[in-house]
């Protein structure tokens, strides 16, 4: 028999041995004897209350063993000779549509801008240490996308859209640490990743799959509404039956190609801001009613904010505790920033993007000539503002966070993970006033939902402006292009994802959705 309980553990409790199999039998009423294992399904920390209570979701198996092998299993087939699907991009959507295609007896292509994970890490280098970004290969592209330097945060709300569960299990049978099945908000960290992602394209490759890396898609054949070919960066032009278009959601030159094109897009609202960065201690201190150091069991205290602010809302974006903030420019001439993560999350610096909706059909009158790309030229100008303000590199113009709401000048900034450096700027005057001014408001009114947040010991930089894409690129319900047979627009890129799970899910149905119209 087994029984699904819910128990409540305090910090003494949670040091003791053997805790979950005490409180089980006592909470069922049986002898811890006729226990045969306690497995943890689910667990979370609720620190609403000054005792920090750990939450379990627990499987109490009674005389019974637990099963050895995982629900889910992945059976890949030699696809070597098999009907060919492409797939332009190799991050989380196409990764999972690759290895999905596989599943199914279909050849995956991939086409990859960047560079594989290793050789990416010599141009990640190159943008923090000598302000030097490769358009092709930078912290957005390269194997894995975005995802792959990045805190891994695996939590989703995209509960419909396909089975959390098989893609978390997916990056378990990848090498993933099986406490992901476990955690309510999982996460791997950036250290932990590459190694996943290679062993994803090794899987690939073993089975028949091909991946060619530093190779950059300039154009599409369409004869009759039907995708024909790919063309390349080096002219190579390659004839095509079904594309998943996984681009990601700051491929700026995909969305200008089918806006050049007259293939159907959509202007779509998206949010930006900044990032914000406290001392890791004070959030802990916050959120875990602490003085001085967090308990040694918990780990690096994580918010979630949100408020409205003008009709708007201004809400937290990618919290990254114990992490760090990284340059995530695609081109020279802009200025972007980002968050991550290690695993252990013991990085002594909490940062978060703090971000404002933007209504695509309010906000951006002065871009309308752009057409569908407005939004997309705005968020180029924001990056181009933080460029100038950090003094033409990489170094991300900056303020302390209660002079931002005051809106006087920092005359100098604090300690701060963002390795490029910092540049005091007035970030109060730099941002449109539809995003500076109900950020300002936004930071008064966190400081009244969480006391100690509101501080000049915390630094804002700019600017987080590609929370997601400021273009939708249109399809059907079979997944495909309104317009284009052929073409199957997916993931971030597509306006269909808003992260790791969300993408990778959205990848393998564009994967089942591609090989249907076969």
């Amino acid at each position: 028999m087994v029984k699904e309980i819910q128990l409540r553990v305090n910090l003494i409790e949670e040091r003791k041995e053997n805790t979950l199999l005490y409180k089980a039998s006592k909470q069922l009423g049986i002898d811890k004897s006729e226990i045969t294992a306690v497995k943890v399904l689910r667990k979370s920390i609720d620190a609403r209350k000054k005792d920090v209570i750990f939450n379990y979701k627990v499987a109490v198996y009674i005389n019974e063993q637990v099963p050895e092998k995982s629900d889910y299993t992945f059976e890949y087939k030699d696809v070597s000779n098999a009907k060919e699907i492409h797939i332009i991009g190799f991050g989380p959507a196409g990764m999972y549509a690759a290895l999905r295609c596989i599943e199914l007896g279909y050849k995956p292509v991939v086409l990859e801008r960047g560079k594989n994970v290793q050789d990416r890490r010599r141009d990640l280098k190159a943008i923090n240490q000598d302000h030097i970004v490769n358009e092709d290969s930078n912290y957005c592209f390269g194997e894995g996308g975005a995802g792959t330097y990045s805190d891994g945060k695996l939590y989703t709300r995209s509960l419909k859209r396909g089975d959390v569960r098989r893609i978390f299990e997916n990056l378990v049978y990848h090498g993933a640490t099986s406490q992901i099945l476990v955690d309510a908000h999982p996460h791997i960290g950036t250290n932990k990743l590459p190694k996943i992602i290679e062993n994803i394209r090794e899987n690939i490759l073993k089975f028949g799959g091909e991946i060619r890396f530093e190779t950059r898609v300039t154009d599409f054949v369409v004869k009759n509404n039907k995708l024909q070919a790919l063309q390349l960066l080096n002219g190579e032009e390659i004839t095509v039956n079904s594309v998943i278009l996984a681009t990601g959601h700051s491929a700026r030159d995909i969305y200008e190609l089918l806006h050049k094109k007259e293939i159907r897009i959509k202007a779509k609202s998206f949010a930006m801001g900044v990032r914000v960065e406290h001392p890791q201690e004070i959030i802990d201190q916050i959120q875990y009613h602490c003085s001085g150091e967090r308990d040694e069991l918990l780990p690096a205290a994580a918010y979630s904010l949100v408020q409205q602010v003008n009709n708007r809302g201004v809400y937290s974006f990618c919290m990254c505790p114990g992490g760090f903030i990284v340059p995530a420019a695609t081109a020279n001439g802009e200025v972007v920033v980002n968050g991550m993560s290690p695993s252990r999350r013991n990085n002594k610096f909490a940062n978060s993007g703090i971000v404002v909706e933007l209504d695509i059909d309010k906000d951006f009158k002065k871009y309308e000539h752009f057409g569908e790309l407005r939004g997309l030229e705005f968020q180029k100008d924001l990056e181009k503002i933080a460029f100038l303000a950090g003094g033409r590199t990489q170094t991300a113009p900056a303020q302390r966070l209660v002079d931002f709401v005051d809106g006087k000048l920092s005359p100098e900034l604090n300690d701060c993970s963002y390795q490029p450096g910092l540049k005091s700027a007035p970030l109060h005057s730099l941002l449109p006033k539809i995003i500076g001014s109900r950020l300002r408001k936004g930071f008064a009114a966190f400081g009244s939902k969480m006391h100690g947040y509101y501080t000049n010991e915390a630094n804002i930089i700019g600017v987080e402006s590609r929370t997601s894409s400021p273009v939708n690129i249109p399809r059907k319900e079979s997944l495909e292009h309104t317009e284009i047979e052929g073409l199957f627009p997916c993931g971030e890129g597509g306006g269909y994802a808003g992260g790791i799970v969300s993408a990778a899910m959205d990848g393998e149905r564009c994967a089942e959705a591609a090989i249907a119209q076969l």
